[in-house]
């Protein structure tokens, strides 16, 4: 089984920066992907970013520009470097490790920015 810890939520001002880090550990496939996805009170879970074993990164249109998602596949862990936050961005946000047939989600972490 995969298992995640997301580390460095927390409280921002707007136009402040935050990185996000989720170590995977577990028995892992060698092609998967792992992403962030983020809820906001009152809204549905959405993909902010996700990333191949191979690097191909997609965003959301919300994002693109401001985020930036990476991997160290040596260290199984995958960062999200979130620059010029707005309000808008607080929420919820979840790690997911995707493989065939798998799917594994992180227990979350805050992001609130203030304006």
């Amino acid at each position: 089984q995969v298992h995640l810890v997301e580390s460095g939520g927390g409280l921002v001002q707007s136009g402040g920066s935050l990185r996000l880090s989720c170590a995977a550990s577990g028995i892992m496939s060698s092609i998967n992907a792992l992403g962030w996805y983020r809820q906001a009170p009152g809204k549905q879970r959405e993909s902010v970013a996700t990333i191949t074993t191979g690097g191909i990164a997609n965003y959301a249109d919300s994002v693109k520009g401001r985020f930036t998602i990476s991997r160290d596949n040596a260290k199984n862990t995958v960062y999200l470097q979130m620059n010029s936050l707005k309000a808008e961005d607080t929420a919820v946000y979840y790690c997911k490790y995707t493989q065939r047939y798998l799917e594994v989600w992180g227990q979350g972490t805050l992001v609130t920015v203030s304006s």
